[in-house]
């Protein structure tokens, strides 16, 4: 799974990356601080397309959204916490997201993600639970990426339909069987979509399953390494770049060092 992950791009460099379309008067991003230790049910950045206007073609957005989608039948959005992932084997027909896979597909900008490895060798932490040692999981090149996301919007009932409120706009991003040495540290990861399925992906006319299920491949084995860091990323509180950093030998916990 993907727990946690770091975007510190802002909208100007997203919306070059992306070919973002700049809509006048209308601001479809809140701007949010660089973060290194994204949780889930914050506001992340998503790209995606949609008509700006009622009639209107479909166009290219930079979207602030929560992590951990909500369908639109859900009674509360308290279910979100617990579907910030979706599996690429299956997305295509759970029902919580088979409708959005069909038309709400969006990119999660990222610049890694961290996961976390049980040492055979380590000490036990406190109450006699295995302690756990994070890494940094990021591009060789250290070059931007995307997560292949879904995003959804939860009508609040309890609220007026004039109240900005009343929609909820939250996201999922998309995991896959991790490449062999990744998974040597969890079996999953985000599905990182390369550049040349960015257009595909987003066009919301594409809307046969198997044609978008062929665009969930991910990048070849060596795009993403990975690096042991501190556990200060295990608390939310933490958030600076120091926490991708690459630990010193020494204070790797137990054979996390074979890495």
């Amino acid at each position: 799974m993907c727990g946690r992950y770091a975007s510190t791009q802002q909208p100007d460099d997203l919306i070059e990356l992306f070919e973002i379309e700049k809509i006048k008067d209308d601001v479809r991003a809140d701007a949010l601080p660089p973060d290194w230790n994204i949780a889930p049910t914050k506001q992340v950045y998503a790209v995606l397309e949609r008509s700006a206007e009622r009639e209107g073609p479909p166009v290219r957005q930079l979207r602030t959204l929560r992590w951990g989608l909500v369908p639109s039948w859900a009674k509360s959005p308290d279910m979100g916490a617990k579907m910030i992932n979706a599996r690429s084997e299956t997305v295509f027909e759970k029902p919580a997201y088979r409708k959005a896979f069909a038309s709400r597909r969006c990119l999660l900008p990222a610049d890694g993600y961290y996961e976390w490895y049980t040492p055979e060798t380590a000490p036990d932490g406190p109450k006699g639970k295995a302690r756990k040692q994070p890494f940094w999981i990021h591009p060789a090149d250290d070059s931007p990426i995307a997560f292949a996301g879904l995003y959804e919007w939860w009508r609040d009932r309890t609220r007026a339909d004039d109240d900005p409120l009343a929609w909820l706009w939250t996201c999922t991003i998309i995991t896959t069987d991790a490449e062999p040495e990744l998974a040597r540290i969890h079996p999953r990861m985000p599905l990182v979509l390369g550049k040349e399925r960015w257009d595909a992906w987003l066009d919301p006319s594409l809307s046969n399953t198997d044609d978008a299920r062929a665009l969930l491949t991910p990048p070849p084995p060596g795009h993403m390494v990975a690096y042991p860091v501190s556990t200060e990323v295990n608390s939310v509180k933490n958030n600076s770049p120091h926490l991708t950093e690459p630990l010193p030998p020494e204070e790797v916990l137990g054979d996390a060092t074979l890495f």
